[in-house]
């Protein structure tokens, strides 16, 4: 949970959480119609860009740790 934190911050949690609630607000208000259809896609959207925005934090720190490396090599 810890590295979750690290790369998700406040901001982007309170974003799910609220994305979440209109989801299900809206499953209920409106039922499975067409309309329905629509709001799930902006949910899977949503989902979609919270986990790639996740992976860019994990990329960005391996990246930050082998230039680290690189670094201390050439240094030696």
């Amino acid at each position: 949970m810890a590295s979750l934190q690290k790369h998700i911050d406040t901001g982007s949690l309170v974003v799910i959480v609220l994305t979440l609630v209109l989801f299900v607000v809206a499953l209920f208000e409106k039922g499975f119609t067409h309309e329905m259809l629509l709001e799930a896609g902006v949910f899977l959207v949503s989902v979609k860009l919270i986990i790639m925005s996740y992976k860019n934090g994990l990329v960005s720190d391996r990246i930050k740790e082998r230039l680290d490396e690189i670094q201390a090599a050439l240094r030696r």
